[in-house]
């Protein structure tokens, strides 16, 4: 199984339209992936800051490339993003998960 983690950060006035973005479209997009095993959206404020992290599980790197395509360490973005995020991180982390 194959864990994946993005990051981004968003001003925390934007954060309640985002966190809802995410989980319509995102959240949505990744648990429509065959391989996928879920998805959370974590979100955490830190001042005028709200650190968002979405978390996948997958079957495998397969799964992670029907999503992601073949550069499977560049971060997927979506049209909204721009409205929201204050930088875009180029990439994501992958992780074996021990069962």
């Amino acid at each position: 199984m194959i864990a994946r983690r993005w990051h981004g950060r968003v001003p925390a006035d934007k954060a309640e339209e985002y966190i809802r973005l995410t989980k319509e479209v995102g959240l949505a997009d990744y648990r429509r992936t065959e391989g996928n095993l879920g998805a959370w959206c974590l979100h955490r404020r830190e001042g005028d800051i709200v650190h968002i992290e979405t978390f996948t599980f997958w079957t495998d790197m397969d799964a992670v490339r029907r999503f992601a395509g073949d550069e499977v360490e560049v971060a997927k973005y979506y049209d909204f993003d721009r409205d929201f995020l204050i930088e875009k991180e180029p990439t994501v982390l992958h992780f074996d998960v021990a069962e």
